[in-house]
């Protein structure tokens, strides 16, 4: 069963979603990230236990991000995941969003679901603001793909503002000495995506 998730959800959602992250194939979230943002979040339930999620995030008048989805191990390739990212559409549709995106590394399943790629730098800088908390924010390998809604009327908004630049610590290894040092991500500047490995 896909519902909407709520608030029994959240360890479940969180160990899910952290376990995945523990990859790198995606962002840590805090409990209480997924508290603030329980109305985000669908979840697959399957035998009374919440075994997938994926959340969407609204960007602008006309954009929102699929996130965050991820199935448990054990209940993979059962089409949950599938599943999970129509019922974000579904909603996406509801709400009268005309585009939705997503940064993954799953690009053949996105694609049968109608995404296709794009350049990364035709987003809203928006999109980027997270891109502070993770660890490949200088060399983002993630391809960036979109879908349109085409029964949906595009919106007439303007567009969205331009992200600060954020500082923040990084971890600096010298020998057997751990220092912090500043470093600053500005979202203007965009990167290219890290070479295919050989």
């Amino acid at each position: 069963m896909i519902r909407r998730a709520s608030i029994p959800d959240i360890p479940a959602i969180g160990q899910i979603i952290n376990d995945a992250a523990e990859y790198g194939l995606m962002l840590h979230r805090s409990w209480a990230y997924l508290y603030e943002h329980l109305r985000d979040f669908h979840v697959a339930v399957e035998e009374g236990q919440t075994v997938g999620v994926c959340g969407l995030n609204i960007v602008w008048a006309n954009i929102a991000e699929v996130y965050s989805l991820v199935v448990a191990p054990s209940w993979r390739g059962k089409g949950l995941g599938r599943q999970l990212v129509l019922s974000c559409i579904d909603e996406a549709e509801e709400l009268g969003i005309k585009r939705l995106m997503t940064l993954t590394y799953e690009r053949v399943f996105f694609e049968r679901l109608g995404f296709e790629v794009v350049d990364r730098q035709t987003l809203p800088l928006k999109v980027w603001s997270e891109c502070v908390r993770c660890s490949k924010s200088e060399a983002c390998d993630e391809i960036a793909m979109v879908r349109v809604i085409e029964d949906v009327v595009e919106q007439n908004a303007p567009k969205p503002p331009t992200p600060a630049p954020h500082e923040y610590e990084v971890p600096v290894v010298l020998g057997n000495t751990v220092r912090q040092e500043a470093a600053v991500f500005d979202p203007s500047v965009r990167r290219e995506p890290m070479d295919e490995p050989q």
